[in-house]
């Protein structure tokens, strides 16, 4: 299969002199969970929203007057986004006071207890520290595991973490569930019923950072400012909305995440429209413990068009931090297709703000399930050098797709906007 590729041309030296100096001036991670917590958006119901076949612009205000034109502006539109995707998908991530929150490290275990509501819940992860270098280290957490290939962390100076979400709550698309408020986090918010289950697993992942930056590097040896986030599969979408929610991610790297991942709602429901069609993970046909019933209930089928977001704008709220997302096309389940388009549509806001060196993606066939190739390490340690070492003579452009997604319009998915 012969792919189209931007990565192996040095298209980070075409920046201009004035670009790389605004991308000096962006952060590229904060210190807070989220800095759009004063954002209000316009949450319409179902029958007052307006139809949007194409992609909605991730960079309009939800009450449609007028777009993001400065970066400055670009927080406020990131927590609208925020809330309408707890809003009309996945239920409510709740904020946490750092009060309610204690943190211990034994023997490279850190223990991390929340407090809500007279309940307490208990978090833990091992963290192993590498052989090379000095602390603070830079961090990369897996989302129920790491499936990337020791190789390209192993030998650099870089501590590896796993979040187990069981511990939240173990929904999960293997063996039946126990219901709905019958978890962990349930326990703590047993308002929060309706919820699905990644704004549960963003939730629990956030209060781990809590207990890091609580304790501080001195106790941890973990450097705050380089911390990672990747999962693949069912991961892979926990990877991206764990680093999507939490701004203190410096980096998302999402390996084949499929439907309800980076792929957007709306290619993916038109590709499961087709005749003979080959059914991808779409709206109507994922795990439905990950997110709000009434997603599929309001906007299942036709009514896609009615909602009013899509996961372009999901992958965009990484920004202006850094997200790679890497795909396997072999795959068809994992809609891929759906992801070049959701992609593309997201890099649009990076570029608006000169800095489309933090955001890319790698679509490559030719392996196994959650297994990168070893054609695909060098975007993968780019991103990681990159953003989590600091080193900056490496390029992150990164377009590589089959060369078959070149025949996707593009232009009407995004281009009332995208230009």
């Amino acid at each position: 299969m012969r792919f189209l590729s931007l990565f192996i041309i040095c298209m980070a030296c075409s920046m201009s002199l004035s670009a790389q100096k605004k991308s000096k001036e962006i952060p590229l991670v904060y210190s807070v969970e989220n800095t759009g917590t004063k954002a209000n958006p316009v949450l319409p119901t179902r029958e007052n929203d307006q139809k949007c076949e194409a992609l909605p612009d991730p960079l309009a205000w939800s009450n449609g007057k007028g777009r993001v034109k400065k970066f400055s502006q670009w927080s406020k539109r990131r927590g609208e986004i925020a809330k309408e995707i707890q809003h009309y998908e996945i239920g409510t991530k709740p904020t946490v006071n750092a009060s309610d929150v204690s943190a211990a490290l034994n023997d490279n275990t850190l223990t991390v207890s929340v407090t809500v509501n007279g309940q307490t819940l208990n978090l833990s992860a091992t963290i192993k520290y590498p052989t090379v270098g000095e602390p603070p280290y830079a961090l990369m957490i897996g989302t129920s595991g790491i499936s990337l290939p020791p190789a390209v962390y192993s030998t650099r100076p870089i501590a590896t973490m796993v979040f187990s979400e069981r511990q939240v709550n173990n929904y999960s698309q293997f063996g039946k569930p126990n219901g709905r408020g019958n978890y962990e986090f349930d326990r703590l918010y047993p308002e929060l019923t309706e919820n699905g289950a990644y704004s549960e697993w963003a939730w629990g992942l956030s209060r781990l950072l809590d207990g890091l930056q609580q304790l501080g590097p001195e106790v941890t040896k973990i450097d705050m400012k380089h911390i990672g986030v990747t999962g693949c599969s069912y991961a892979g979408k926990m990877a991206l909305f764990c680093g999507a929610f939490d701004e203190r991610v410096a980096l998302v790297i999402s390996q084949e995440p499929g439907g309800g991942g980076a792929a957007a709602w709306r290619y993916s429901s038109w590709m499961n429209s087709r005749p003979n069609a080959k059914a991808v993970e779409g709206i109507d046909n994922t795990d439905y413990n990950w997110f709000k019933q009434s997603l599929k209930e309001n906007f299942g089928g036709e009514n896609v068009a009615y909602l009013p977001h899509d996961h372009h704008e999901l992958a965009a709220m990484v920004c202006p931090r850094a997200l790679l997302m890497l795909g396997n096309p072999d795959y068809e389940w994992l809609a891929d297709p759906a992801a070049y388009v959701s992609m593309n549509a997201a890099i649009k806001v990076w570029e608006q703000f000169d800095i489309a060196d933090r955001v890319g993606y790698s679509i490559v066939a030719g392996h196994g399930h959650c297994q990168l190739p070893k054609g695909q390490y060098p975007e993968v340690e780019a991103y990681i050098d990159k953003f989590l070492l600091g080193k900056t003579d490496v390029n992150t452009l990164v377009r590589i797709a089959p060369e078959s997604y070149s025949e996707i319009d593009l232009e009407k998915w995004i281009g009332s906007w995208g230009k």
